[in-house]
């Protein structure tokens, strides 16, 4: 009977947004490009590391980062003045997309190298 309940509940949420997979890889492109020519430390704790020493230009955390560790990470991110951006796969898929074999929480990027992905989107 919970699913039901569920399901009631859920159809007076709006949908959530879905990024388009054009942007998705455009994302995994760009770091490969910042694991390949560039600086970026993964996990939660180097990220923390590099946002109090003010090194970091941008984080990434991943869908199923657990909310106290996300919204730490976002209040770090506030008061280093770096942006934060939400990767739309969970932590498998983000760290596949760092080119590691293991599962990444999040990472921090000191130097984009010759990726383009400290740079605004609208640019």
């Amino acid at each position: 009977w919970w699913r039901k309940v569920d399901l009631r509940s859920r159809k007076n949420m709006a949908p959530a947004a879905k990024k388009s997979k054009k942007t998705v890889e455009s994302i995994n492109s760009r770091l490969q490009l910042v694991m390949r020519s560039g600086k970026a430390s993964l996990g939660y704790k180097t990220t923390i590391k590099t946002l109090r020493n003010s090194k970091a230009k941008l984080v990434i955390i991943s869908s199923n980062c657990p909310p106290l560790r996300k919204s730490e990470i976002e209040y770090y991110a506030m008061l280093a003045k770096c942006t934060v951006h939400h990767y739309a796969g969970n932590n498998s898929d983000l760290g596949t997309a760092c080119g590691k074999f293991y599962r990444v929480s999040m990472l921090s990027v000191t130097d984009g190298g010759d990726s383009d992905i400290l740079r605004p989107a609208s640019a």
